[in-house]
């Protein structure tokens, strides 16, 4: 079977298609033949050698979300069978409640190989069936961005019908976050440096639009958009860049979720804001297989079909990095393993 590795080295560079051994599923495992990977900004830290659990010993597998098909199963499964279409978790050990250590030690792409290769033994509590009426490549980018955001809104969040929230960008988690903001009859406020990925989110349902590159004081827009009072809900992807608008921007005891911090990790907080505001600050990684159950219901409810924005062939995962790197993706970046 062909696999994409890092073998020798971290950067975009070392990232090469290898052949291995056919793996065999056992006790309480499948094999499952891979169709899709979807990319997230961990695996492009993980490739360049700069994500955090990313020191463990070389050659590593890359990528925790993707589609297959179970092909084989081993003595003593019951979830699954074979012909079903499954979707990698992205914590293989997090069936439902709290998150603990162990489940969190338990991500696919590090410290377990992850699902860019052709064929893969999982757990079999480490995958789970999809709506019938998605793509491959559309349940691919459903395992991290889309739970992220599920969690988020409505785990954490808690959410109501009428509430405003504040999507940054138009990267996978804020773009489903603006789907799945429209199903439950949220109103949005979604920023982005493109007035043409601007756009797009409008087409998508989006109520107002920011462009944080020709004016960085975005706040204003959603102290505008909500009378003054401020967002119920914040989706904070940036990180030392947008923190600040973020809290100038949620209401007295609303909530910030941090999922990201594309723009880097640190800055000095201004603690006034955070107490004048009485505004929760909650930390995201993902959720639970039965938090992915529950949006796939939904998803299925209401016909939700993610946005694919880029599909590569296996031979050019690079190119697809490259473009993540570049930030030319509205949505989300697949890279086809059929091909």
């Amino acid at each position: 079977m062909r696999a994409l590795e890092l073998t020798d080295g971290f950067g975009l560079e070392h990232l090469k298609v290898v052949e291995r051994p056919d793996p065999t599923p056992g006790h309480g495992e499948v094999l499952v033949r891979m169709r899709a990977v979807s990319l997230n900004f961990r695996d492009l830290l993980m490739v360049q050698g700069a994500y955090s659990r990313a020191a463990a010993a070389l050659p590593i597998t890359p990528f925790s979300d993707g589609c297959g098909v179970v092909e084989a199963v081993g003595p003593g499964v019951t979830r699954v069978k074979v012909g079903d279409r499954v979707s990698t978790l992205f914590f293989q050990n997090w069936i439902g409640g709290r998150p603990t250590l162990q489940s969190q030690m338990s991500s696919l792409g590090q410290p377990i190989p992850g699902a860019g290769r052709e064929l893969a033994v999982f757990s079999q509590e480490g995958v789970s069936k999809v709506p019938d009426f998605l793509t491959d490549h559309q349940v691919a980018t459903l395992p991290c961005a889309a739970l992220t955001a599920w969690r988020a809104l409505f785990r954490d969040g808690q959410v109501q019908a009428g509430d405003t929230v504040v999507l940054q960008g138009t990267g996978g988690v804020s773009i489903f976050g603006l789907q799945f903001a429209r199903a439950a009859g949220l109103r949005t406020v979604i920023t982005s440096s493109s007035d043409e990925k601007l756009e797009r989110a409008r087409a998508l349902g989006a109520h107002h639009t920011h462009n944080y590159r020709t004016d960085p004081d975005w706040s204003k827009t959603v102290r505008a958009a909500t009378d003054g009072r401020g967002a119920d809900f914040v989706m904070e992807v940036g990180g030392a860049k947008t923190l600040q608008e973020s809290l100038k921007s949620v209401r007295i005891g609303g909530h910030v979720s941090i999922i990201g911090v594309l723009s880097g990790p640190a800055e000095p907080l201004q603690f006034g804001w955070l107490i004048a505001t009485s505004a929760r600050l909650q930390g995201v990684s993902v959720g639970s297989r039965e938090m992915f159950e529950d949006m796939c219901r939904a998803i299925d409810l209401h016909r939700i079909e993610p946005v694919v924005d880029k599909v590569f062939p296996m031979a050019e995962a690079v190119r697809a990095f490259e473009a993540m790197q570049a930030g030319e993706h509205f949505g989300k970046i697949v890279v086809d393993l059929t091909r």
